[in-house]
């Protein structure tokens, strides 16, 4: 079984995310958009789309959206079959939390690795 097949996002918390993201606008060149992120096409070396995407997103400091997770920042990781690498992290002894979602964004699911991260896992919908 394939396990991570990517980087689906990137997400961390600001004091004034607003602020940085304007920051990352002027800076970097990121097209912040009015919920706080960007969506970043994947293309080819001759820069033709490729069909996916990887999110990248600053949110407030406040509140635990990381939770249990100790970190300010959580990294969304692409997978192929969230049911069976959630199946064999528990088999291995691995933190994984219950709650999973399905949605039209595809289904997620959540494991502490040994530092305190959270980290997301996520089997995008069919055909992306």
């Amino acid at each position: 079984m394939r396990r991570v097949t990517g980087i689906g996002g990137i997400f961390f918390q600001a004091r004034d995310p607003k602020a940085l993201g304007a920051w990352y606008r002027q800076h970097l060149g990121i097209d912040v958009q009015d919920w706080g992120g960007a969506a970043f096409s994947w293309t080819d070396a001759d820069g033709r789309p490729t069909g996916g995407t990887t999110i990248w997103s600053v949110g407030p400091a406040d509140g635990q959206p990381f939770a249990p997770g100790t970190a300010p920042f959580m990294v969304n990781y692409r997978v192929e079959d969230l049911a069976a690498l959630l199946q064999a992290l528990r088999a291995e002894g691995c933190q994984v939390l219950d709650k999973t979602d399905d949605s039209e964004y595809g289904k997620f699911g959540w494991v502490i690795d040994p530092e305190g991260n959270k980290v997301e896992l996520w089997q995008p919908p069919p055909g992306q």
